[in-house]
């Protein structure tokens, strides 16, 4: 005989197999808590909308005909060229594509802390955020390539520099959740980010980038104390 059969029938079924019992009311905190991690149409409607497009210029860039897709991209490049004719245009353009696709780190960051930020700020707060990362820094790497150009200290081909995507953005939004958490998870946030920035400005392989990316991430931090004067904990529920 085995040393120990199993229990089976009435007597099998615990306290917790209940809805309403104390272990199934406890454990629904705890499901709801990490629930509130992942976007959603209700609780954060514009991480949730932002993402599905993303979703679809990635599939886009993945699929679609490669020479169709560099046209799209050059359009949406906001190079100095293009911020002098069409400024809104690509800027806005820009921001609605993922360098590497959806398979990136940045999606993954995007969405962890844009629907932080969302449910304690709202929406349209959170979107303000963004694209004062996206803007600001985009501009304040962009003109002096073209001041440099003028003086005749980079080639006129740096006119027309490829440059899109949603890190500016991203890393303006870390600043301002960073500026909502408490001071030992501000300071963790701020510390492993920094760090990483850091690390890339040594490296400097991407110039404009590695200076942006932490002047994005200042800028955020900057909107800290406004957005808890004005109530961080605006978000909606779900």
């Amino acid at each position: 005989m085995p040393a120990r059969a199993a229990v089976t029938g009435p007597a099998a079924m615990t306290a917790s197999s209940f809805p309403g019992s104390p272990a199934s009311v406890a454990s629904a905190p705890s499901r709801a808590r990490w629930a509130r991690l992942l976007p959603t149409p209700t609780g954060t409607p514009f991480t949730f909308g932002y993402l599905l497009v993303l979703a679809a210029t990635s599939l886009f860039m993945t699929y679609a005909d490669p020479r169709t897709v560099d046209e799209v991209l050059s359009a949406s490049s906001t190079d100095v060229a293009h911020l002098a004719r069409t400024p809104l245009l690509v800027l806005g353009a820009s921001a609605l594509w993922v360098v590497d696709g959806f398979a990136s780190p940045y999606v993954f960051g995007f969405a962890l802390v844009l629907t932080a930020l969302e449910r304690r700020i709202g929406g349209w707060r959170t979107a303000g955020v963004f694209l004062l990362g996206h803007v600001v820094a985009t501009l304040a790497t962009e003109i002096p390539v073209g001041l440099s150009v003028v003086a005749g200290h980079l080639p006129r081909s740096s006119l027309h520099r490829l440059d899109y995507g949603i890190s500016f953005g991203l890393m303006a939004s870390v600043g301002a959740l960073a500026g909502l958490l408490t001071p030992w998870l501000r300071a963790l946030v701020l510390g492993g980010v920094g760090a990483i920035l850091l690390n890339d400005l040594l490296r400097l392989a991407d110039p404009l980038a590695d200076w942006g990316h932490p002047l994005a991430l200042l800028l955020g931090v900057a909107c800290g104390p406004l957005l808890r004067r004005a109530g961080g904990g605006g978000g909606s529920p779900g």
